[in-house]
């Protein structure tokens, strides 16, 4: 049964590598970027009822008002509206923000560069609106602020909040602050889940390249099956982790788990094999008989399934191989005594 499971192991091995790598595509264009894009979507809404709002605001002051500067007033705020609702029409175009199979249809991708450049825009409309509010909408806004800022553990965050509170009531001062303080929370939070985006990113491109790596090596090593254990066992380490600490974990140690488990496990039974090495013995008879050369036998998976659920195993007998390799250099390059003539 193992000689045949063995056999299949090349195709086992392409189909779940095919697998995962749908599940590698639907994460890094849907799962990471689907939350942010739904809120995303919901500011937009609201930015566009602010401006609704306020394009009648101004519509209605201006045909109540006879004087010129007010009226100037007017054509310049309506063409502030007109830019920010231009703007905000560009974010439903197709492959502004994500990918569509057709402009108002299903999205398919959502790439994570394209959902922060939008962010930043976004966060800049909101801004140019904060500038036409009234004086009331001014003063409930600056409120909200405050409270928020009251409880933010920055220093400088906290400063803002204190020139707010001091400029209360001066109601040009006070939209001056107001947004200062925007833009300034605006940019944290952009530079926050734009290093996350890179991070994740970065597993992604890891992730994608261990896969390519797993093929590689199950095309030139008899070591499939042990490879989709290690794989299992990787997954495994995360999920077990989450139920035991009820916490979520991030996105990257949930793609790299698996990848990582698939390639360790090769590597772990090589240096099980190393280290029960007769020279060596520091393993035992059992680890040089079930590892590198016999990677089909139960002990050998299980070994592989170790190796993959944990990385810290791999590291210590990486680290046991280390040790037994660097006195041995050390005594080949240490000159004999000379001889005496």
């Amino acid at each position: 049964m193992w000689e045949r499971v063995v056999q299949d192991g090349r195709w086992a091995l392409w189909l779940v590598c095919a697998c995962y790598l749908v599940v590698v595509y639907i994460t890094s264009r849907g799962l990471i970027g689907a939350p942010r894009y739904r809120l995303f979507q919901a500011r937009v809404h609201d930015c566009r009822a602010r401006a609704a709002i306020l394009a009648a605001t101004i519509s209605s002051a201006s045909v109540d008002s006879t004087d010129s500067t007010d009226s100037t007033d007017s054509v310049a705020k309506s063409a502030v509206l007109k830019a920010v609702n231009e703007r905000l029409d560009g974010f439903g175009v197709g492959g502004q923000v994500v990918w569509r199979l057709l402009p108002q249809r299903a999205v398919i991708a959502i790439p994570l560069s394209k959902l922060a450049a939008a962010w930043r825009a976004l966060h800049h409309a909101e801004t140019q609106l904060l500038r036409l509010e009234g004086p009331e909408e001014i003063a409930l806004r600056s409120l909200t602020l405050l409270l928020r800022l009251a409880c933010d553990p920055d220093p400088v965050n906290n400063s803002l909040g204190t020139q707010l509170a001091a400029h209360a009531g001066d109601a040009p001062a006070e939209r001056a602050l107001l947004i200062a303080a925007t833009e300034e929370l605006h940019r944290q939070e952009d530079d926050d889940f734009e290093r996350e985006y890179e991070h994740q990113r970065i597993a992604l491109w890891l992730a994608l390249t261990g896969i390519a790596a797993v093929l590689l090596l199950g095309l030139a090593l008899d070591h499939r099956l042990s490879m989709l254990l290690g794989g299992l066992g990787g997954f495994l380490s995360p999920l077990i982790g989450v139920m035991r600490s009820q916490r979520p974990t991030s996105w990257g140690v949930l793609v790299l788990a698996p990848v990582g488990g698939a390639l360790a496990a090769p590597g772990g039974l090589l240096l099980v094999r190393m280290l029960a090495d007769p020279e060596l013995n520091l393993l035992g008879q059992v680890f040089l008989h079930n590892s590198w050369g016999a990677p089909a036998q139960p002990i050998s998976l299980a070994v592989a399934l170790l190796f993959g659920f944990s990385g810290t195993l791999f590291s210590r007998l990486a680290l046991a191989a280390t040790g037994q390799l660097v006195p041995t250099a050390g005594r080949t390059a240490r000159p004999g005594p000379p001889s005496r003539p």
